[in-house]
Formats: C-alpha cells, structure tokens, sequence
C-alpha cells in the first residue's frame, strides 16, 4: 500500500489536473471513435470499429504518404540549415554577441504563427515579393506558381520550425567541453574528423531533441497545409480538421487516435535513442 508521503500529497493536485486535462478528454475521444455519425451529424454510439477501418482507406492513404514525407523533408532540411547556424552560436560566434544572434532566433516566436504564414502567402503568391523580383530582373518570363503547392508547405514549414532545432543543437554545442576538440587537434585530427568523430556524437541529443520536437508537430499540422498548399496539399491534419467540420466527430477522433499512436511510437523511439546517445557519452 502506498503511504501518503508529504511529498506525494504535494503531488496530488498536479496528478490529478494531468488526470482532468488529458487522460479524461482523451477518454472522450477514444468513446466518440467507436460512434458512428448519424443524420444531421447527430452522434450514435454504437462502440464499433468501422471509423479505424475507414482510416485505413487507400482513399486516405495518400494524405498519410504527404505528410510522413513533408515531415520528414522539413525536418532533414531544418537539420541540415540549423547545425551550422549553432555550430556558430556556441563555437564560433564571440561572446558579446551570442545573446543577441539568440534574440534573433526567437524573434519569429514573438508573432502569431498565423500572421506570419499569411506573410507567407504575400511573398509566394503570383504577383508576389519574390515573383515580382524575379520578373523584375528578366530572370524569368513569366510568374511560376509557387504558392498552393507541397514547396509551398515545405517552405512554411521550415521557417515556422526552424528555431525548435536550432535551440536544442545550440544548447548540445554550448555545453561541449572545447578541451575535446582541442585534444582531438592534438592528436592529428583535423577539423573535418574532429567534427565527425567528436563533434556530431556528442551533439547528438540536441540533434535528437530537435528533430522530434520539429517532426512530430510538422505530423500534425494543418494551418500551413491549408493556407501555402490549398486543396492539393491535403495532409492528416487538415484530414482531422474537416472531419470536425463537416460534424463527422467519430471519423475525427479515431483520425486523432491514430497520430497519436505513431507519436507516441516515435517518442518511445526518440527516448531509447536517447538514452543510447547519453551512455555513449
């Protein structure tokens, strides 16, 4: 029998706000899944599976490709632009202005992911900023069509993303001890092998840390497919979003159920992948 510890009396009112705030709304969700939608979008809960067989529709199965792979894609592409970028915060910038290049990369946090995605639509669309410039200097004859497309998504999504994986590299590198390097260096490496062989292994749980704190939020977006990519850029969220709209709330919650099993799956992935790096280290 457990003993009423002080410390587990402490505990009680935030056990039990976690209660109240997640697992009974997600009990709702999981009891609204097995309904089934009646006339006018009247709920009847009948507790069968048919809305999880729907999910797996080929109809469907495209949406879900779009978005594995958009996700995947905004998250090697964030990688792939933001180790640089903390490389030269925590290695190369000079102290004085570490602070300040930081400000600069939560600047983007300090207005509304709406606003900005629609700032977005400014600059891609047809008679656009950047169409416009590039007619402008006889670079192209006519305006190519970026806006309401999967580049446009990846676009937005990466911009929208980009400070989640520069934040947590930035605070791996930080903490690298530079007498690592420095012995590397000693010992003939040069800077290509110091950073493959000590570097990039003890940065990888910042690396970790930023690629699911970008991919599983790109799993489940749906404001940047509806506005930059339209009707054609269907991804699971959007697919989430109309279920609910269109008053079809049991179809909606088994969706919701289904991405948050594979978040799940991939937290449990990221945890033990984790935990490797750190023993590693």
């Amino acid at each position: 029998m457990r003993k009423h510890t002080p410390a587990n009396l402490l505990l009680a009112p935030a056990v039990l706000w976690l209660e109240l705030a997640i697992a009974a709304p997600l009990a709702i969700v999981v009891i609204v899944s097995l309904a089934t939608r009646g006339a006018y979008g009247k709920t009847i809960y009948d507790f069968t599976l048919a809305n999880f067989l729907r999910a797996f529709d080929p109809v469907y199965l495209r949406a879900y490709w779009r978005t594995l792979w958009i996700a995947a894609t905004t998250t090697v592409l964030c990688a792939l632009v933001s180790y640089p970028v903390a490389y030269y915060l925590a290695l190369g910038a000079p102290e004085r202005w570490k602070r300040p290049l930081l400000v600069l990369t939560v600047i983007p946090f300090w207005t509304s992911f709406l606003i900005r995605t629609y700032a977005w639509i400014l600059l891609l669309r047809s008679e656009g900023v950047i169409n416009s410039a590039l007619m402008g200097t006889g670079l192209i004859g006519s305006p190519p069509k970026l806006l309401y497309s999967d580049f446009a998504v990846l676009v937005g999504q990466v911009y929208g993303e980009l400070p989640f994986m520069i934040l947590p590299i930035y605070v791996a590198l930080d903490r690298l001890d530079i007498r690592l390097l420095e012995a590397a260096q000693d010992l003939g490496a040069n800077r290509f092998w110091t950073f493959v062989k000590v570097t990039l292994p003890l940065s990888r749980a910042g690396l970790i840390a930023g690629t699911v704190l970008v991919f599983i939020p790109s799993l489940g977006a749906f404001i940047t497919p509806d506005l930059l990519g339209g009707a054609k850029s269907v991804m699971i969220g959007n697919l989430i979003q109309n279920q609910f709209a269109q008053l079809n709330q049991p179809f909606g919650s088994a969706l919701s159920l289904i991405l948050t099993a594979a978040v799940l799956l991939l937290l449990a992935i990221a945890f033990k992948s984790g935990l490797k790096s750190s023993e590693l280290a």
